[in-house]
């Protein structure tokens, strides 16, 4: 048996981590992990075999008491010898003593769960052509870009339990995105984003005050576009499952959102589409 390490990843490793994630059927969106990578450039762990990398996991620090797993990754040829768990081990480490999210596969979800991690919703991503969408009246829809970046993070903090401002100023703008914002009576009342991930696209965050305004993002980020996208719908939100089924989108897969200390307390009724399911 060869010499395994676990390590921080490198911006090349990063990319080799996408072309995994891909592997895998996860579509991450183009550039994803650019993108990753700033948020917390430690955060994200290598396992090598004699030099070789074989696993890989994000143990993401958001603020001073909140983290997230994501891209938890071996190389098909490499599983069940331990280097995983190691890999996995590595990363909570990481996050000790905070409130740890991951969105998990059905078929790890009860190893999540034997690790501490209790179930807060299922996430059910759907997936086809984005039809019929309607702008709701009494709302303006803008280009991201041209609200105030602090009226933007402060409206993104109602739906996740820490800032993340890095992340979300690259995310909203990054090659190839488009983010958009609805403004009722000159405030934030939603923001979304739509990104390529090879042959379709992604969107999210979808994040809205009602169900009116998450459509009018929607209906936004269809025009003039025909590739396909999927959302990952949460389940702690019935209605987003209603809307985007109603726009023509069917459920593709599962996973499970979990956390080690208990749901946080965001507005969940307004997350109409989950941002990143690696890094929350």
């Amino acid at each position: 048996m060869g010499k395994f390490t676990v390590s921080s990843a490198s911006a090349d490793d990063m990319r080799l981590i996408a072309d995994w994630a891909a592997d895998e059927g996860w579509h991450p969106g183009d550039g994803d992990e650019n993108v990753f990578f700033a948020t917390d450039p430690a955060g994200f762990l290598i396992g090598r075999l004699d030099e070789h990398p074989i696993s890989s996991i994000a143990a993401i620090r958001y603020g001073t008491g909140h983290g997230f797993i994501g891209l938890y990754l071996t190389a098909p040829e490499y599983r069940g010898q331990g280097y995983g768990f190691q890999t996995w081990q590595a990363g909570m480490q990481r996050l000790a003593g905070r409130n740890i999210g991951l969105d998990g596969v059905v078929a790890q979800q009860d190893n999540y769960r034997r690790s501490g991690f209790r179930d807060a919703w299922t996430t059910t991503r759907y997936s086809g052509v984005l039809a019929g969408a309607k702008t709701a009246a009494g709302l303006e829809i803008v280009e991201a870009g041209e609200v105030p970046f602090g009226e933007l993070a402060a409206y993104d903090r109602r739906f996740f339990p820490a800032e993340r401002d890095a992340f979300l100023a690259l995310w909203s703008a990054g090659p190839g995105r488009h983010g958009v914002a609805a403004i009722r009576d000159d405030r934030v009342a939603g923001f979304a984003v739509r990104r390529p991930a090879g042959d379709t696209d992604r969107v999210g965050p979808l994040f809205a005050d009602d169900v009116g305004v998450a459509e009018s993002l929607l209906a936004a980020l269809s025009t003039d576009y025909e590739m396909p996208v999927l959302i990952d719908v949460p389940g702690s939100n019935p209605e987003a499952a209603k809307l985007v089924e109603r726009l023509g989108l069917e459920p593709s897969f599962e996973t499970a959102r979990m956390y080690t200390g208990g749901t946080p307390e965001v507005d969940v009724s307004g997350i109409y589409g989950i941002t990143s399911l690696e890094l929350g």
